[in-house]
């Protein structure tokens, strides 16, 4: 008779880390956090981007045209304006609490420019992957309100914006079958807490980027201070409790693909030789 295999049921942190100063754009100052040398990618993710400043010339230039192909883009604005446009007509404006998800799929070139001359610009650019299968899919562009974002009082002292995924049974408006993300945004008044059970075989991560927070069950629980990442791996329920300044974070998760990755800068493919095609269609103007 086969002995029954342990199952670890809570999530834990097997590590943290900052992010490190970047700039993109025509020289937007932001945070790196995902997509450095301490963490490359967490399967399906490939970067992930905070940007928050207060003052305008470190956004104003903004982010002019430029390419991308063979994964998705999510932008979350939690303050200021950001106006989208693209070379396949879709153009929208981001205004705080809104998502937008875009499909690159086989190549577009838009641009992500300040509506505004003034005050603060806070908020997250997420790069999801794409299978093989989908890299040359037709562009596709969703943009979600505030009022479309569905926002839960699971607990008490505990606020969850439901961005993908579920929670209690309500689910965010983002649908991707390929990566099935989950993607919250969790406020914890002082000394509360909440659990929260991915889906199987999801790789995860959360962010705290208020205050400070423990992750984990137990002994197991990890002291996550703001501005960190935590890299989560085994069971699927993750504890969060906040400290004594209360606590947001953003709790991301995704299935992973399991793809080879081939990427330089906008494009991301499966292999060299796809990346080298992706240069010349762009250069040659077919996206």
């Amino acid at each position: 008779m086969n002995e029954p295999t342990f199952r670890e049921e809570h999530a834990r942190v097997d590590r943290t880390l900052r992010g490190v100063p970047a700039s993109d754009g025509a020289g937007v100052k932001l945070t790196r956090v995902i997509g450095t040398p301490q963490l490359d990618m967490l399967d399906p993710f490939l970067m992930l981007d905070e940007f928050g400043t207060d003052r305008a010339e470190d956004y104003l230039a903004g982010f002019p045209d430029h390419p991308h192909r063979g994964f998705e883009t999510v932008t979350y604005m939690l303050d200021g304006r950001m106006r989208h446009r693209d070379n396949h007509g879709n153009e929208g404006v981001l205004v705080p609490g809104s998502v937008q998800w875009m499909t690159a799929g086989r190549g577009l070139v838009h641009s992500e420019m300040p509506e505004q001359q003034e005050g603060r610009m806070r908020g997250f650019q997420l790069w999801v992957n794409l299978p093989a299968r989908e890299k040359m899919t037709a562009p596709r562009y969703q943009e979600f309100a505030p009022e479309r974002i569905p926002r839960l009082q699971p607990a008490p002292g505990v606020a969850v914006k439901v961005i993908a995924g579920r929670v209690d049974g309500t689910a965010g408006p983002i649908e991707q079958p390929a990566t099935a993300p989950v993607y919250l945004d969790i406020a914890l008044e002082p000394g509360k807490e909440w659990a929260y059970v991915l889906p199987e075989g999801h790789n995860a991560f959360a962010y705290v980027f208020e205050g400070d927070a423990a992750i984990g069950a137990g002994d197991a629980a990890w002291a996550v201070r703001a501005q960190e990442l935590a890299v989560l791996g085994g069971g699927p329920r993750v504890r969060i409790a906040a400290g004594d300044r209360g606590a947001r974070a953003i709790l991301v998760a995704g299935r992973p693909l399991r793809e080879p990755v081939a990427r330089y800068g906008p494009f991301v493919m499966n292999t060299k030789q796809e990346l080298m095609q992706a240069f010349v269609d762009y250069q040659e103007g077919r996206f």
